[in-house]
């Protein structure tokens, strides 16, 4: 369990922050960047909860918060041994396997699609295509990360899958209601 008494340290005023191995590194390098994109993506994420408030499709995104912040955790722990311990909390397979079992849930009671659609639809909606939006800029960050350093191929995975989770989500909730708002190529010229 953590426990945090004091909120301040002062150790970051000289523009680094401390990782988990105990090394420090410069609050704008890449794995710092791709920990505030998931840190982003999760908060996105919680505003869209508030909207689904005990629903299902609430309930689903804590689950999902939670492993964000054993995403962040993942991306705080540097070094290509990408194996969970009692020390080193890590994303694993079973994680992007709910992720996948949860997409093909949703997918097969929502209608085909037959256009591109717009984000919107319901204001729920709307906040998880944010949500979405968000993650895919984690996603970016992420493998913009993989580019230098290792970066743990689950959690490469498990970000890429919650970004079509959402997607499928939004596209739930907009079913339930109004429906999604299509995209019409053109519609302005």
């Amino acid at each position: 369990m953590v426990k945090l008494n004091k909120i301040y340290t002062r150790t970051g005023d000289d523009g680094t922050t401390g990782l988990v191995d105990g090394s420090r590194c410069p609050k704008h390098a890449a794995r710092m960047e791709a920990i505030g994109a998931v840190d982003e993506a999760n908060s996105s994420i919680g505003l869209a909860v508030v909207a689904l408030a005990g629903s299902d499709h609430a309930a689903a995104l804590v689950r999902i918060q939670n492993d964000l912040f054993d995403l962040g955790a993942d991306l705080a722990t540097p070094g290509a041994d990408f194996a969970p311990s009692e020390m080193v909390l890590r994303i694993v397979q079973a994680q992007v396997d709910w992720l996948e079992s949860a997409i093909d849930a949703i997918n097969a009671n929502v209608p085909p699609l037959t256009s591109f659609i717009l984000p919107g639809g319901s204001e729920t909606a709307a906040r998880v295509h944010i949500a979405r939006a968000t993650v895919r800029r984690a996603e970016r960050a992420m493998t913009a990360l993989s580019a230098a350093e290792p970066v743990n191929p689950a959690a490469l995975a498990y970000i890429n899958r919650l970004s079509d989770f959402l997607f499928v989500q939004a596209r739930a909730i907009n079913a339930a209601g109004s429906g999604d708002v299509l995209w019409v190529p053109g519609q302005n010229r």
